[in-house]
């Protein structure tokens, strides 16, 4: 059960490093009870891209154990291997080597340096480093990043193919925590900007799309729900409702003063 629906923006595509991608919502395979599980909420959530942390699941590096590649097929879905777990560039680096030679020199890969264990925020020092590093070696970086609009601007003019800022902490469900830094990074980018951690329901993901993100990428949030089948695919639906009112434009803000909905013209008397 995918989520797209009568009416639904299904023409509505962006492109991402060269190719058009249809859904707007992006999902992890982390934290599900088992590859059932991953592969049955992936389906409800109606993503084309599914992100594969390289350091953390098995996709033919570890022969003999479960292969997540065994439920998610890169024939039907787009594998976004990302470097989730590393803490300095090298490592980083390393990771996406492994990632391409085992993916058949796949090269759309998912950029994440983490400072500390505990906040999971990255470390934009070392972030630099290594996206310099992986788009001089000819990889498309879509990188994960903190709402800072200078550190975006940078990852941009080094080449990164999409810019992901936070929308809070990996894995808190917050939400978004400050729509004014990504009201300034997606006023100067160029390329996609993709809300990245912090999602914990569909009106985060919608408020991100209203924002006028091209698209959100979660994980914790549909995988730790009560029922991941039923949020992936609210999460399918709450992108594209926030997608279509962003293309909509919404209505005046007017704090102080009240209007009718109804014509005050041609009243009874």
């Amino acid at each position: 059960m995918g989520c797209e629906e009568k009416g639904a923006v299904s023409d509505d595509r962006f492109l991402l490093a060269g190719r058009e991608v249809r859904s707007r919502l992006l999902v992890g395979t982390g934290k599900y009870v088992d590859l059932a599980q991953t592969a049955a909420a992936v389906e409800a959530s109606g993503a084309e891209i599914v992100t594969v942390a390289i350091r953390r699941t098995n996709i033919g590096q570890y022969p003999g154990q479960p292969n997540l590649l065994d439920v998610i097929s890169p024939e039907r879905y787009t594998l976004l291997p990302n470097t989730a777990g590393c803490y300095t560039a090298q490592d980083a680096v390393r990771t996406l080597r492994l990632a391409r030679e085992l993916l058949d020199d796949h090269r759309l890969v998912k950029l994440e340096v983490l400072g500390d264990p505990d906040t999971l925020f990255p470390n934009m020092t070392e972030t630099l480093v290594a996206a310099e590093i992986l788009v001089k070696e000819g990889f498309s970086v879509m990188v994960y990043c903190s709402d800072d609009p200078i550190m975006a601007r940078r990852l941009e003019d080094l080449g990164c193919v999409a810019i992901m800022p936070l929308a809070s902490l990996i894995g808190s469900g917050m939400g978004i925590l400050n729509p004014w830094n990504l009201g300034i990074i997606l006023e100067r980018a160029t390329v996609p900007v993709i809300v990245d951690a912090g999602v914990g329901t569909a009106s985060d993901a919608a408020i991100a799309m209203e924002l006028g993100c091209a698209g959100v990428l979660m994980n914790t949030a549909i995988a730790q729900a009560r029922d991941p089948m039923q949020m992936a695919h609210a999460m399918g639906l709450a992108v594209q409702a926030g997608r279509l009112a962003w293309r909509a434009g919404r209505m005046p803000r007017k704090p102080y003063r009240a209007s009718p909905s109804s014509p005050s013209l041609g009243l009874i008397q």
